[in-house]
């Protein structure tokens, strides 16, 4: 058994195209987020329950976890079966193609991006400002956007994910109660950082990913720091 444990640890480690570990198995940090979904979903129904955890543009600065914390919460089932039905189909598409850490890096930072983008078209004289937002759109739209990007990247047709994005994008534009401000946040987020992760040179796409994951987050939170700033 140990002849066999050196052997396969001296064997080089399998890529993806775009520098991920290449692994069988299901995708584990999909699941992982939609399980964290479903649990507050279950756990914090009462509304009271999500109040400290739920985006609001007012309470951004003085509690800044809000804005990763409001997209594992959600208004309804409805709202819920939706997003992770959207994050399961994308996820186990874009997880073992890009790898687990970069995945849940692009998830992660499209989601505070999708909070910011909310927060960016606040007013402090307007309801939204105190308008409390949830929900995982921002962070799949941002894998929205990371799909294309890879598709394009190998030479696929994207035209079902740019209908896809469109549509969504009409939906949140027309109907009542939906954070248009976060989709596009997400967007924007996700496809920038996914940009450097699937056109990353080959030599270089592990320094060239963690490169990109820290400065897209500082572009987000200082994108944030300058709305609270000029209030």
């Amino acid at each position: 058994m140990d002849c066999v444990a050196r052997a396969q640890s001296a064997l080089p480690t399998r890529r993806t195209v775009f520098g991920g570990r290449a692994r069988e198995g299901r995708p584990v940090v999909t699941m992982a987020i939609i399980a964290l979904c479903l649990v507050a979903y279950v756990v914090l129904r009462a509304a009271d329950a999500r109040v400290p955890l739920v985006f609001v543009p007012f309470a951004g600065e003085s509690e800044p976890y809000r804005f990763l914390s409001a997209a594992f919460l959600h208004g309804g089932f409805l709202h819920l079966a939706v997003n992770m039905y959207a994050l399961w189909i994308v996820g186990s598409v874009l997880e073992p193609a890009l790898g687990r850490w970069r995945f849940a890096a692009l998830y992660l930072v499209s989601a505070v991006g999708g909070s910011v983008g909310v927060l960016l078209f606040a007013s402090p004289y307007e309801i939204e400002w105190i308008t409390p937002v949830v929900g995982a759109s921002g962070a799949v739209f941002g894998l929205f956007g990371a799909v294309g990007l890879a598709l394009r990247r190998l030479g696929r047709d994207t035209t079902q994910i740019l209908v896809l994005i469109v549509i969504n994008t009409v939906i949140g534009f027309t109907i009542p109660n939906i954070a248009w401000q976060a989709h596009l946040g997400g967007l924007v987020t996700g496809a920038l950082l996914a940009a450097a992760y699937v056109y990353a040179p080959r030599s270089r796409q592990t320094a060239t990913g963690v490169a990109a994951t820290v400065l897209v987050a500082l572009v987000v939170v200082a994108l944030a720091v300058a709305k609270y700033a000029i209030t």
